[in-house]
């Protein structure tokens, strides 16, 4: 069986990845250099406005007729991507800031589970992503298999101002390499937002531990702000583009008092 889903998979790509890279083409100066702006904390009291322009340099969000069209399959590529943290890092609202807000009411949930579903038009195919979301408290271990199983991609997320979240990923990483030993494996720190508050010394820490764990892990570490759409958009594009081999690469940085990009 997962040999044959891999085959499908495999063979959707193929079928996807002409157009995907037709539009690169077409739109050449999507892929520049984006530089960072640091926030001002004065005007973290309110939210900015979510950059929907960003999902569009990989694809443009599929209007709700074409979530389910049972006569056109043969050009939609199914991505399972699983989301693994200790309780309240902000797992749910990292996903419900991808998917939207307007899709919240679409969130299906079951014990020690969420799960959110997002599909891209992207040069006249469809990437349907099903991201599941495991819940962190003890009672949701038993729901690791299901949600790693298949994946092509799992996030192991943290709190970036809670050191015990961060100490957590080792045990999170082992417990889904148990089940999906292929899967592209992405460290997630959350809440950059309040972090960026914290002593710069600290912030220096943490996000030497942050590092030297993603290292350990062979994994591309990004911090993240769901209230801020920091990075969010940005982790799913490198997961669609490194699965389908597209020519576009995320910028590496290091800067502390930023939101660290590392690999």
């Amino acid at each position: 069986m997962p040999s044959r889903i891999h085959r499908t998979i495999q063979h959707r790509i193929s079928v996807v990845r002409p157009c995907v890279l037709r539009l690169l083409h077409n739109f050449p100066t999507c892929y520049g250099r984006n530089r960072y702006c640091m926030l001002s904390l004065p005007s973290l009291a309110e939210p900015p406005p979510c950059a929907a322009g960003d999902i569009g340099e990989l694809g443009e969000s599929a209007p709700p007729s074409l979530f389910h069209a049972p006569d056109s399959e043969s050009d939609l590529v199914a991505l399972k991507i699983s989301l693994l943290g200790d309780c309240q890092i902000g797992k749910t609202s990292f996903l419900v800031k991808y998917v939207g807000n307007e899709n919240e009411e679409k969130l299906r949930h079951r014990e020690g589970l969420k799960q959110m579903d997002k599909t891209l038009v992207v040069g006249g195919a469809r990437i349907s992503y099903c991201i599941w979301e495991v819940a962190g408290d003890e009672k949701s271990q038993d729901q690791i298999p299901l949600a790693c199983k298949d994946s092509v991609a799992i996030l192991i997320m943290f709190d970036l101002t809670s050191r015990c979240t961060l100490n957590s990923v080792l045990g999170w990483y082992r417990e889904a390499r148990k089940w999906n030993q292929s899967a592209i494996t992405v460290l997630v720190g959350t809440k950059f937002d309040d972090f960026i508050q914290l002593p710069m010394d600290l912030q220096w820490t943490i996000a030497s531990q942050a590092r030297a764990y993603a290292k350990a892990l062979n994994a591309t570490l990004f911090f993240s702000s769901a209230t801020y759409n920091i990075n969010v958009n940005k982790i799913f594009k490198f997961i669609t583009a490194k699965l389908l081999d597209l020519p576009w690469t995320v910028e590496r940085n290091l800067n502390v008092g930023e939101p660290i990009i590392d690999f």
